[in-house]
C-alpha cells in the first residue's frame, strides 16, 4: 500500500494506511477486544508484546502480506485487517486474496467502517488480479457470518484447522 486511503463511514472519515511497528500494541488490543480474542490475545507488558512484534516484522517484510489500520483524527487506530495474496496452481494458477483478523473498535462498530474496509480489500484484490477472495470466520461468530453474507460472501466450503 503506497498511500493512505480515505474511508467514509456513518461516523465520519477515517484513513486506512499500512500498519507500522508503533501500531502493534493497539492492534493487539483490538484483537483481544473480542468474544474469542479475549482468551487468546493480549499483551500486558513488553515481553508479552514481543511475539506480536516478531510476527509484524515478518508480515511487513513480505510483499504478499498487507497489514492495515484505520485511523481517525489525531491518529488513533480504530480498526485493523490483514490481507494476504496467495499464489496457487489450482484454478489455472489463480491468485487468491485472504482476509484475516478484521477488527473494529467497539466505539466504531455499526458505523460502516468494517464494510468500508472489506470493500477496499475487495477492490485491492481486483486491482492485483485475484481470481477470488476468501476468509474464515469462527462458527460461533454468527453476526460476522451475516456481515460477510451482506457483502456477497457465501459459505461454500467447510474449513478445518489443527492446532499445533
Amino acid at each position: 500500500m503506497d498511500e493512505s486511503v480515505e474511508l467514509v463511514t456513518k461516523a465520519g472519515t477515517v484513513r486506512l494506511r499500512q500498519a507500522v511497528a508503533n501500531d502493534v500494541a493497539r492492534i493487539v488490543a483490538l484483537l483481544a477486544d473480542d468474544q474469542l480474542g479475549v482468551a487468546r490475545d493480549g499483551a500486558a507488558d513488553a515481553d508479552e508484546l514481543e511475539p506480536y512484534l516478531r510476527a509484524f516484522a515478518a508480515i511487513d517484510a513480505d510483499p504478499a502480506h498487507l497489514l492495515v489500520v484505520a485511523v481517525e483524527g489525531a491518529g488513533e487506530v480504530v480498526a485493523t485487517m490483514q490481507l494476504s495474496f496467495l499464489p496457487g496452481l489450482a484454478r489455472r494458477g489463480a491468485l487468491r486474496a485472504q482476509i484475516e483478523a478484521v477488527r473494529v473498535a467497539t466505539s466504531h462498530r455499526s458505523s460502516g467502517l468494517g464494510t468500508a474496509m472489506v470493500t477496499w480489500a475487495l477492490e485491492e484484490a481486483r486491482r492485483r488480479e485475484c481470481a477470488l477472495v476468501q476468509l474464515t470466520t469462527d462458527k460461533r461468530r454468527t453476526a460476522a457470518h451475516r456481515f460477510y453474507e451482506r457483502l456477497g460472501f457465501s459459505a461454500t466450503h467447510e474449513g478445518m484447522k489443527l492446532h499445533l
